[in-house]
C-alpha cells in the first residue's frame, strides 16, 4: 500500500506533535518558570516595546526592559504587601480575641455535644497558653521557627526561591530579545504556511489583548466590590483586604481563597460574634456569583468568545493537565485554541468530506 503525499505529510505532522508534547511532558516541572516567564513577557513587551519608540533611539533598550520589569515587581510587591496592614493590626487582636472566642466556643460547642451523648469540652487554658507563647515570641524564635521549617522542607523552599529568581532573569532576556526569538520560531514554519501562521497568529494575540483588557476590568471591578462591601459591614481593614481580593483573582481560586480566608480572620477578631460569618458569606457569596455568572463570562468569555461553560471547563481541565500553571494559563491558551478551531471548522465546512 502506498501513502499519498498528505497522508506522509499528516504522519510526520503528527509524529512532530507527538515528540514536542513528550518533551514537554518530560520537562514540565524544569519548564514552569520559563512558562511564567514567556507569559509575561507576551503581556509585557508592548509597553517595552512603546518606551522603545518614545524615546526614539535616545533610550537604550535595556533601560526600557529594566525600567518595566522593576514596575512590574513593584507593582506584584505592593499587591502582596497589602497583607502587612492586615497582619499588624490582626496580631496584636489575636491575643485578645482568641482566648476569648474559645471560651464563647466551648460554652456554645459543649452543650450542643452533649443533647447527641458528646461530651466534649475544650481546654481553653492550653488555648491561651500557646496563642500568648507564640504571638508574644520574640523575633529570634519566630526566626528560628522559620529557618527550622526551611530545613525539614528544603526542596520546597530552594525550589520557590530558585522560581523567584529565575523567572525575573528569563522575563529580562524575553523581553531583550522577544522580537528575535519571535523570528527565529517563524522561521522554522514551513515557506508556504507562512501567509497562514500570520494570520493566525494575528487573530490570537486579537483575542488575547481582549483578553487582557477583559481581566483587568474583571480585577477592578471586584476590588471596588469587595472593599465597599466589607467597608458597608464595618471592617476595619475593609481597603486593603478588598483591593487584595479583586487584584488576586487573577488566580482562580488561588486568590479568591486568600481572600476569603483573610476577611474571615479580620472579621473574627473585630466582630467575635456571627457578624463575621454574616458578611463573609453575603460579601464573597455574591461577589463569588456576580464574578463567576457575569464579569467573567461577559468581560472576559465574550471578548475571546467563550461560552461560560467552556470557561470552566478550560479552568478544571488545564488545572487537571499543568497544575497551577495550568490554571494561570487556561484562559489565554483556551483563546489561543478557540482561534485554532475555528480554522479547522472553515476548513472542515469548506471541505469534500462536509459537502460531500
Amino acid at each position: 500500500m502506498e501513502f499519498t503525499t498528505a497522508q506522509k505529510r499528516a504522519a510526520a505532522w503528527g509524529l512532530i506533535a507527538m515528540l514536542v508534547a513528550l518533551v514537554l511532558w518530560l520537562l514540565g516541572p524544569v519548564l514552569t518558570p520559563f512558562v511564567v516567564a514567556a507569559v509575561l513577557a507576551y503581556a509585557l513587551t508592548p509597553l517595552v516595546n512603546w518606551l522603545d519608540d518614545l524615546g526614539r533611539g535616545r533610550i537604550p533598550r535595556v533601560v526600557a526592559v529594566l525600567l518595566v520589569e522593576l514596575l512590574f515587581i513593584v507593582a506584584l510587591l505592593s499587591v502582596l504587601l497589602l497583607i502587612v496592614p492586615i497582619l499588624a493590626k490582626e496580631l496584636p487582636l489575636m491575643r485578645e480575641q482568641v482566648p476569648i472566642l474559645a471560651d464563647r466556643l466551648n460554652a456554645w460547642l459543649s452543650p450542643w455535644l452533649a443533647q447527641y451523648g458528646f461530651k466534649v469540652s475544650l481546654d481553653v487554658a492550653s488555648i491561651k497558653t500557646f496563642v500568648l507563647k507564640y504571638l508574644n515570641a520574640n523575633f529570634e524564635d519566630a526566626f528560628g521557627s522559620l529557618m527550622s521549617s526551611l530545613k525539614l522542607g528544603g526542596s520546597v523552599a530552594l525550589a520557590v526561591i530558585g522560581n523567584a529568581v529565575l523567572i525575573p532573569v528569563a522575563l529580562f532576556y524575553l523581553l531583550m530579545d522577544w522580537d528575535s526569538f519571535v523570528g527565529r520560531v517563524q522561521a522554522l514554519v514551513p515557506v508556504r504556511l507562512r501567509g497562514p501562521y500570520e494570520n493566525f497568529t494575528q487573530e490570537a494575540d486579537l483575542v488575547l489583548g481582549q483578553y487582557l483588557r477583559g481581566q483587568l476590568l474583571v480585577m477592578l471591578t471586584l476590588a471596588v466590590f469587595y472593599s465597599v462591601g466589607l467597608a458597608l459591614f464595618g471592617l476595619d481593614v475593609a481597603l486593603p483586604v478588598g483591593v487584595f481580593t479583586g487584584l488576586a483573582v487573577f488566580v482562580p481560586y488561588l486568590g479568591f481563597g486568600l481572600g476569603l480566608t483573610l476577611a474571615t480572620l479580620a472579621g473574627l477578631l473585630q466582630f467575635a460574634s456571627l457578624k463575621a460569618v454574616v458578611m463573609v458569606a453575603v460579601v464573597y457569596g455574591l461577589g463569588q456569583v456576580i464574578e463567576s455568572l457575569y464579569l467573567t463570562p461577559r468581560l472576559v468569555g465574550e471578548r475571546i468568545g467563550l461560552h461560560p461553560l467552556v470557561v470552566i471547563f478550560a479552568l478544571l481541565a488545564f488545572g487537571q493537565l499543568f497544575g497551577f500553571v495550568g490554571v494561570l494559563v487556561a484562559l489565554p491558551a483556551s483563546a489561543v485554541l478557540l482561534v485554532a478551531v475555528r480554522r479547522l471548522q472553515a476548513g472542515y465546512m469548506a471541505s469534500r468530506l462536509y459537502q460531500g
